[in-house]
């Protein structure tokens, strides 16, 4: 575990919680050390009177930054360019009216919808798409993995797969719409999770068999904390392809999947 740092030289976020540690005669180091890998929680930080001591200070604020960061950053084109997809928006105009407004970040313009429409596959098994939701880093660092590792696993098993695309300042719901859009049996957004202490790169991926407008809150089987951080892009995929082919199979989602 880490103790001494150079915080003016080095960067302290690249360092795993699990392994900062600034107790400098631990009682029990082998103890701690077993306790502090089971848990990303803030133990053996050390104190300086009733305070943090300055670097465990500084590194709370660093992860509190990356987390606001997250959530008020943008998807770049270039990034977007880079992983294939195109981009539609909802009606939301930007950042703060997607977090003040979640109602128009479920919405799409008549223009938004032709475009999804005209660029995308009808009919198909499966439709995957992303949105950035309150977490735009967490597209860049987990779609190259997972998206190809989704479809690939898909195909295999004879699925058939939609055109992919991206979707600004996206919130769940927009499946709702999106579903019945393409004509897709299952509609699958792989999303940017509220961002946290641990991570300001996470992502969810949100199922739902027979999306439409008044679909339940319920209906959708969830994958969360998608992220180096979580569990790997990756093992992610292969747990949702095996997800998706049940999803498939017993025609239903959600709570309703879980009864059977």
């Amino acid at each position: 575990m880490e103790r001494n740092f150079n915080y003016s030289e080095q960067d302290i976020t690249e360092i795993k919680m699990q392994d900062f540690c600034l107790l400098e005669k631990p009682r029990d180091e082998e103890r701690l050390k077993t306790l502090k890998q089971k848990t990303p929680a803030r133990i053996g930080v050390g104190h300086c009177g009733a305070r943090y001591p300055t670097c465990s200070y500084l590194r709370f604020r660093a992860d509190q930054a990356a987390a606001a960061d997250a959530v008020f950053s943008e998807v770049t084109p270039e990034l977007l360019e880079k992983l294939g997809l195109f981009e539609v928006q909802t009606l939301c105009t930007d950042k703060n009216s997607m977090i003040t407004r979640p109602d128009l970040g479920r919405l799409f313009s008549d223009e938004a919808k032709e475009k999804i429409s005209s660029q995308c596959r009808h009919d198909i098994d499966v439709q995957i798409y992303v949105g950035d939701g309150l977490c735009a880093p967490s597209v860049g660092a987990n779609i190259p993995d997972i998206l190809p590792a989704i479809t690939l696993g898909l195909e295999n098993e004879g699925v058939t797969v939609g055109t992919p695309f991206f979707v600004r300042y996206c919130r769940v719901n927009t499946a709702r719409t999106i579903g019945p859009l393409l004509n897709a049996k299952l509609t699958c957004v792989l999303i940017g999770e509220r961002p946290g202490l641990l991570t300001s790169e996470s992502m969810s991926a949100y199922m739902a068999y027979n999306a439409r407008p008044d679909m339940l809150e319920t209906e959708y089987t969830v994958v969360s904390n998608i992220s180096r951080h979580g569990i790997p892009p990756v093992e992610a995929a292969a747990h949702i392809v095996d997800l998706m082919l049940e999803i498939l199979e017993k025609k239903k989602s959600g709570s309703f999947l879980k009864e059977t």
